[in-house]
């Protein structure tokens, strides 16, 4: 293992809460500032945890019906921003821009919409961006962040928090990366095919 790295700071944007609360726990136990949206930001209150809402980072509220809420640069900037770059640092200073350690995600349930029979207005509203982007973003910058892209994922994440504490190796966030690329790849496989048999 090589190349460790602490997080520092975690955003959380989840669909579904369950499973969460160890996590949490872990997360505050190790003093991991808490960042995050509308209802997982209240879920996470409720534990009795300090969060700081994304609006406050942005400076915006969430809008048009809770379409963009996370789709900011100061968010993504926090991301995707290269740890060992004197540019990226430097316009992180500049902007103000908070480094984003650990992000977990988890996307609208898209497929089990489709399966209720629900109508086509429902199910577009649940092609998710902000998470779709969020995981594809920690992804890409795999060397300094640690995607957690669905709940498949919690189990994984819980045992590292207990055996290294609030730190990752670039194989543990290699590993993630490849699991959230395979994450988006069937969640726009399955979108690509309600659209394809729709006609």
């Amino acid at each position: 293992m090589s190349e460790r790295k602490p997080i520092k700071t975690a955003l959380i944007s989840v669909y579904h809460k369950d499973g969460l609360e160890d996590i949490l726990k872990a997360l505050n136990a190790d003093g991991v500032e808490l960042l995050s949206t509308g209802g997982t930001q209240k879920f996470i209150e409720g534990l009795g945890y300090p969060c700081k809402k994304v609006e406050e980072l942005t400076t915006y509220p969430s809008i048009l019906g809770g379409r963009v809420k996370t789709l900011h640069p100061r968010i993504f900037g926090g991301i995707l921003a290269r740890r060992d770059n004197e540019g990226d640092q430097a316009e992180m200073q500049k902007y103000e821009i908070p480094s984003i350690d650990l992000v977990i995600v988890d996307l609208y349930p898209f497929e089990e919409t489709v399966k209720s029979g629900a109508s086509e207005a429902d199910i577009i509203e649940k092609i998710d961006i902000g998470g779709i982007s969020l995981i594809r973003a920690g992804a890409k910058n795999f060397k300094d962040v640690v995607i957690i892209p669905s709940k498949a994922q919690y189990a994984e994440l819980l045992n590292l928090l207990h055996t290294k504490g609030a730190a990752t190796d670039i194989e543990d966030r290699r590993h993630f990366a490849e699991r959230a690329f395979a994450v988006s790849s069937h969640y726009d496989t399955a979108i690509h095919t309600y659209f394809a048999v729709s006609k």
